[in-house]
């Protein structure tokens, strides 16, 4: 059967509201940052953007000290029943701007937009309508009979979900009764910028949240300002264990939310065509830059040969290109620098024996991409089965018993997520219950909701987010 064929259905990129120029947002007014403006770059095409301004480390204390003043004189002492109605406000205005932000997040980012529209934009606006309901419901949280907000929280956040980071991060934080200051990343900075504009737009008090853009080094003041309460940090390994050794020995608390290898396992008695399904959108979903995306398949071996046939054809229907084009199914890589990255490990891969599969779709000439991959004939000791490609590569591995792939699943130093697919429940408790990650679906992949805690073991992190359990985080208890 041929792929259909589908006409250019673009979405305007007008409905962006694009300006030349983005500023930090500091004590309820946007700011000229005093450190050097940065150009942010359309992944797809390479064109600039925006110039955005971006702070100091002056700037990082002006922030933080209009986050303590708020904090101390109105957010803290605010009713938890009055705090909600702001959240609200934010979640509704998220709703009514959810086209400018869908487009603007696949401009910036590189992901297609019916990614930014059906899942980032509805999702961040979940959170915050779901922590609005737990602003004065806290005493009956289960931390007793009075939780008290830390103080000011420094949350830095990653490049593949920009926006729905964001939303992670603050709503948990305001509900609490936190300010905040919050840095985007680096190449990612103008949905957060538009926040800002959202929280005027809701009268949030002055102070409440800062948004400051900048480089690592603004992230590196920020988690080590001595009037900083609470580290929220989702990105690498790496920075993470910086983060951690940065903050040792101070009263900071802290939650990372680091990389991760998950295991996708499929068993001889699982649906295979849902199972396709969902291993597509396990590692292809925002062109695999994902933390928590199934990048290491694990196949029963009865099965494998059939089940990589489909997986194949699969992965050959799937639509590269234009991030506006309503038809396209895996955008543009967030940067120049990640596409090498994930081009080096590709490489890798090829250097040590394992056989490379590529989908034939074009892949345009202009802009950041790489075009689907599947690796089979993998080892556990290959570069590609170890370390995070956080790209559209997916290495493909064989097991016999089920005690076999609990140890290949957690044959990793990682512990995010890890998906089951089987029809028979008792195995799927029983799995579950032996691997070591945070997060296990079954029958399922990428499936995410405000009220489930999503975090990880090992060098994936610790605390969680979501829930009545990443309450817990912004909380003295």
């Amino acid at each position: 059967m041929g792929i259909f064929e589908y006409a250019p259905a673009p979405e305007s990129r007008d409905l962006a509201n694009l300006k030349p120029h983005y500023r930090p947002f500091v004590n309820g007014e946007f700011v000229d940052g005093s450190g050097e403006p940065l150009k942010t770059i359309n992944p797809a095409t390479e064109e600039v953007l925006a110039e955005v301004g971006t702070a100091s480390v002056s700037d990082v204390d002006s922030a933080v000290k209009a986050a303590r003043k708020a904090y101390n004189n109105v957010w803290s002492k605010m009713p938890g029943s009055e705090r909600a109605k702001y959240l609200f406000r934010i979640a509704r205005l998220i709703q009514e701007r959810s086209r400018e932000l869908a487009v603007l997040e696949s401009l910036d980012n590189g992901k297609p937009i019916k990614e930014s529209r059906d899942s980032d934009v509805p999702t961040a606006a979940a959170h915050f309508f779901y922590h609005a309901g737990w602003a004065d419901k806290l005493d009956y949280a289960g931390y007793g009979p009075n939780p008290k907000p830390l103080g000011v929280a420094g949350q830095v956040i990653p490049w593949n979900f920009p926006l729905l980071m964001l939303a992670w991060k603050i709503a948990p934080a305001l509900a609490t009764g936190n300010t905040v200051v919050l840095k985007p990343a680096e190449t990612t900075p103008l949905t957060a910028l538009v926040f800002a504009e959202i929280c005027q737009q809701a009268e949030l008090p002055p102070g409440v949240v800062n948004i400051l853009p900048g480089a690592g080094d603004i992230g590196a003041a920020l988690v080590g300002h001595g009037d900083v309460n609470k580290v929220a940090f989702t990105g690498s390994t790496e920075v993470g264990k910086a983060i951690q050794r940065q903050i040792a020995g101070t009263a900071k608390k802290l939650t990372l939310e680091l990389g991760g290898k998950a295991a996708n396992v499929v068993f001889d008695d699982a649906p295979l065509d849902q199972a396709v399904e969902g291993i597509v959108n396990g590692i292809f979903f925002n062109q695999g830059h994902v933390c928590c995306a199934g990048s290491r398949l694990l196949v029963q071996e009865s099965i494998a040969e059939e089940l990589l046939e489909k997986l194949r054809y699969r992965v050959s229907t799937l639509r590269l290109g234009d991030p506006l084009d309503k038809n396209t199914d895996i955008g543009a890589i967030n940067s120049a620098e990640q596409l090498a990255k994930i081009k080096g490990l590709v490489e890798s891969g090829d250097a040590e024996g394992a056989q490379r599969w590529t989908s034939p779709c074009p892949v345009p000439e202009r802009g950041f991409f790489f075009a689907p991959t599947v690796f089979s004939d993998v080892q556990q000791s290959m570069r590609i089965a170890r370390e995070e490609i956080f790209g559209p590569v997916l290495s493909v591995l064989t097991f016999r018993t089920p005690d076999e792939a609990v140890t290949k699943a957690n044959n990793t130093p990682y512990g995010l997520s890890a998906g089951i697919w089987t029809e028979k429940g008792s195995r799927i408790l029983w799995m579950a219950n032996q691997l070591r990650a945070g997060v296990v679906w079954a029958n399922t992949f990428n499936r995410f909701d405000p009220a489930a805690p999503f975090g990880g073991y090992q060098e994936s992190g610790f605390g969680r987010e979501g829930g009545r359990t990443g309450l817990e985080a912004y909380l003295d208890v």
